[in-house]
């Protein structure tokens, strides 16, 4: 939602279903201090930091929560108690403690407060909020300084930074506030979803606001929303054959590996049946990563790579047979024959396709093969494969990547999964679904081939929901990553550990006990990180 969106969300709460202003803030307080108790339990020493409107208010909610906890309180007021008007006014006159008024910048710099602030074990950000529009000035850049001085000590933001605009689509934000974790309300707004706002979560906590008061006008879904489709439980009468079968088609002679690790994340998806087309020359190779995969071998050309006399009918039709999703690309090569059996299978099948890595430059190519009309064409490309396929520079992708996405996904009827840094999920219609999942580790070889994998085999299993099949392949992909760092290093996670968490992302809850909605990170890292 924009910030505009948020606040009529908030008139509509009031002014149709008779929820006052002063109860979501309430909500609002107590969802913050809920959260710092069961993420930051180890944190009995906090200092909250206020602004003079409504995210001070939730701030002063938040405190005489925590106090109410048991926690020792100190809540900082930046600026005078006689320019706190409405709800935030009511919530300051209901605090069971006096404020700190801080009415110039050299009072949050006094020795008094020294021991105070270097004895907080947490702060609370809650200057400025959702109606902040840049610049920031005065007091609140003061209080920026502050909790640069205390680098140490984890922050936890009401609703934004201090200092984001709400609206903003950029990835960082210099003037704003640091944050450990951020707590928004009712709906993530387009800074939660555009801007790397923190490292840690970025929760979405409910305060009454009923659906039929939250309208956008974006165009913007989660991603994390389509996991529901993964949630319901498989009927106990179950077989294989009504989860799909996946049809990997890639390799060559020394790429054995971006076929296998497809094949099996496909498997580890819950895939049916996962059957590996490969170059013959590998076929060993592959067949030996898992005893469940089944392999074809595929004719060779000359350098080993997959020939088009492939496409001949009788061997065609024996490579998909029964098959319910192609996955192509991952180790194919540029090579010609390779190329040409590509395009020729794109002449003369229909059966839903992924299309990553060498499939894509392939397309770049020959662009007269991208229709997706009447048919199912989701392509994965990262920025530098989507450059070749809209025939510009990388920083022409990265300076537009929503408006590419839509755009080229309209135009060609294709589903465009546009990877990198909140991969987009472009749709046919216009609709584009943003995933928040994921982390650096997987900036490695062989993540692509496992997202393609995980899309083809959610593809397999959901035939009915497409959309819905790929939004949950892509974020159910970087939360295996989320949980696998856990346990490793960002530096020395491979592509195939993220597989090897697939079931715990599977399990996880996108809103869990709490009413939290987990935009971002996963219960317990905070903990972990202390």
């Amino acid at each position: 939602m924009t910030a505009d969106e948020m606040g009529r969300a908030d008139r509509v709460t009031s002014e149709r279903f008779g929820i006052s202003p002063l109860e979501l803030m309430e909500h609002a307080g107590r969802a913050v201090a809920r959260f710092v108790l069961r993420e930051l339990p180890q944190c009995r020493r906090i200092v909250v930091l206020c602004g003079k409107g409504n995210n001070g208010g939730d701030g002063m909610v938040a405190a005489r929560h925590l106090i109410d906890a048991g926690c020792a309180v100190s809540l900082f007021l930046l600026g005078d108690p006689s320019e706190v008007h409405g709800d935030a006014k009511t919530m300051l006159e209901r605090l069971p403690l006096a404020p700190i008024t801080i009415n110039q910048e050299a009072d949050l710099h006094r020795t008094a407060y020294e021991g105070l602030l270097a004895g907080a074990q947490l702060f609370l950000d809650a200057v400025l909020g959702t109606g902040f529009r840049p610049p920031m000035r005065g007091l609140a850049m003061e209080g920026r300084k502050l909790l640069e001085r205390y680098s140490r000590t984890p922050v936890v933001a009401v609703d934004l930074p201090s200092g984001w605009d709400a609206d903003s689509r950029q990835f960082f934000s210099p003037e704003a506030y640091r944050a450990d974790a951020v707590v928004t309300f009712t709906a993530p707004k387009l800074a939660h979803v555009s801007g790397m706002l923190t490292r840690g979560p970025i929760v979405v906590a409910g305060i009454g606001s009923p659906a039929e008061a939250i309208e956008s006008a974006t165009g913007l879904s989660w991603a994390g929303t389509a996991k529901a489709i993964a949630d319901r439980p498989r009927p106990a009468d179950s077989n294989k054959g009504r989860f799909g079968h996946v049809l990997v088609i890639g390799g060559a002679r020394g790429k054995s590996g971006a076929p296998s690790m497809s094949s099996v994340a496909a498997l580890r998806t819950g895939a049916g049946l996962v059957t590996a087309a490969v170059a013959q020359s590998i076929l060993q190779t592959v067949a030996a990563v898992a005893p469940e995969l089944m392999t074809t071998p595929l004719l060779e050309g000359d350098k080993g790579e997959i020939s088009s006399r492939n496409l001949e009918p009788a061997q065609l039709d024996l490579i998909l047979e029964k098959k319910s999703v192609i996955a192509i690309g991952p180790g194919m090569g540029q090579e010609e024959e390779a190329v040409n059996f590509f395009l020729g299978l794109l002449e003369r099948t229909k059966v839903p396709m992924v299309i990553d890595a060498d499939a894509l430059n392939a397309l770049a190519a020959h662009p007269g093969h991208w229709n997706g009309r009447g048919r199912l064409m989701v392509l994965t490309p990262h920025p530098g494969e989507m450059a070749r396929l809209a025939g510009m520079s990388i920083p022409e992708v990265e300076a537009d990547r929503e408006g590419l996405a839509r755009q080229f996904a309209t135009t060609h009827a294709v589903t465009l999964v546009l990877k990198g840094w909140r991969t987009l999920i472009a749709h046919p219609d216009g609709r584009i679904a943003i995933n928040t999942t994921g982390n650096p580790a997987m900036a490695k070889g062989g993540s692509g081939d496992i997202l393609t994998g995980i899309v083809a085999a959610m593809l397999g299993q959901y035939p009915e929901q497409p959309a819905e099949a790929v939004e949950a392949a892509v974020y159910l992909h970087g939360l295996a990553a989320d949980f696998a760092v856990r346990w490793q290093d960002q530096h020395t996670l491979l592509a195939m550990d993220t597989v090897s968490h697939l079931y715990e992302a599977f399990r996880f809850r996108t809103e869990d006990p709490g009413g939290y909605v987990w935009l971002q990170g996963i219960p317990g890292m905070l903990k972990e990180q202390e």
